[in-house]
């Protein structure tokens, strides 16, 4: 593999060689946000080696495994972010002993650095009312309407920003007061809509002709041109009702740490969040009792 200036021309280069598309293609359960994700980081890892003269995934051993992640640590990069190139390796070479490339797994055995990063950011009471009855009176009416929904709905049902934007007008049903997502891996699940939630898509409804008279688009959430809305959008809505720097996923984190507060079932907020793995879930419990020792501490005379 010849070397060349980082960039897509690098990318590509490692890819041919690693089988790298390959890989790809072979990960049909997966969304293409994680594929990208995956590809960028097997390729850093190919190129990186590639300086120690290895060219071939069959020469790494899980020496060269741990010292590329002593590398990344020394780069100062995050824990999190150092497991997440570790997970997309094993991955990959995983699915090189399954289809006979490789006879040994050079990932196996190795550990990470343990994440003890910060805990999902859930908002204040006067942060989450202000998102959503703080709308700028110099908007034109349909975008307000919009906005509030946007946000009651991903406050009220827990949805991923990208879930949130590809919603089509079917998948709200207002009968069942419930929402049929598509999540990670293009996998389905049902969702339900607060009462608040369904008020605010009412009023968009009444208002969302105003920016799509275009009868074929399906978009349940447009902007101003009448296309899809996008997740940047969504950024900028949230950005310009925020009291303080935010992003839309603290949205789902308090959707989440609010469940747990009140009571709610791990496994039952599992499935509402469209987590796999239930340790997923369980960093809100974390949040939930650190809230809760908050309090205590606040509250109680003996504290």
């Amino acid at each position: 593999m010849r070397k060349h200036q980082r960039g897509t021309v690098e990318i590509m280069e490692a890819a041919t060689a690693w089988q790298i598309d390959d890989f790809a293609t072979s990960l049909t359960a997966a969304s293409a946000n994680t594929i990208s994700a995956y590809v960028s980081d097997i390729s850093q890892f190919a190129n990186w080696v590639e300086r120690q003269s290895i060219d071939d995934p069959r020469k790494v051993t899980k020496d060269v495994v741990r010292q590329y992640i002593a590398f990344l640590t020394t780069m100062k990069m995050a824990k999190r972010s150092v497991g997440r190139k570790v997970a997309a390796l094993r991955k990959y070479f995983a699915w090189l002993v399954r289809d006979h490339k490789i006879e040994v797994d050079p990932t196996a055995g190795v550990r990470t650095p343990t994440d003890t990063g910060r805990l999902p950011k859930v908002l204040t009471n006067e942060q989450l009312n202000a998102l959503l009855h703080a709308a700028n009176d110099e908007d034109p009416e349909w975008k307000k309407a919009r906005d509030t929904a946007i946000i009651e709905l991903l406050y009220g049902s827990g949805l991923r920003v990208s879930e949130l934007c590809s919603l089509d007008v079917d998948s709200v049903n207002v009968k069942q007061q419930a929402v049929i997502v598509t999540g990670k891996g293009n996998k389905q699940r049902r969702v339900p809509v607060s009462e608040p939630s369904l008020v605010a898509l009412t009023a968009w409804s009444l208002l969302r002709s105003e920016v799509s008279a275009d009868t074929t688009e399906v978009a349940l959430f447009v902007n101003g041109r009448g296309g899809r809305l996008g997740t940047r959008d969504v950024r900028r809505i949230i950005d310009a009702r925020s009291l303080a720097p935010t992003h839309p996923h603290a949205l789902r984190h308090t959707f989440a740490t609010h469940l747990l507060d009140n009571g709610a079932d791990l496994r039952a907020v599992q499935e509402l969040l469209g987590h796999s793995d239930v340790a997923t879930t369980q960093r809100y419990t974390h949040v939930s009792k650190e809230r809760l020792k908050s309090a205590y501490g606040v509250s109680h005379p003996r504290a």
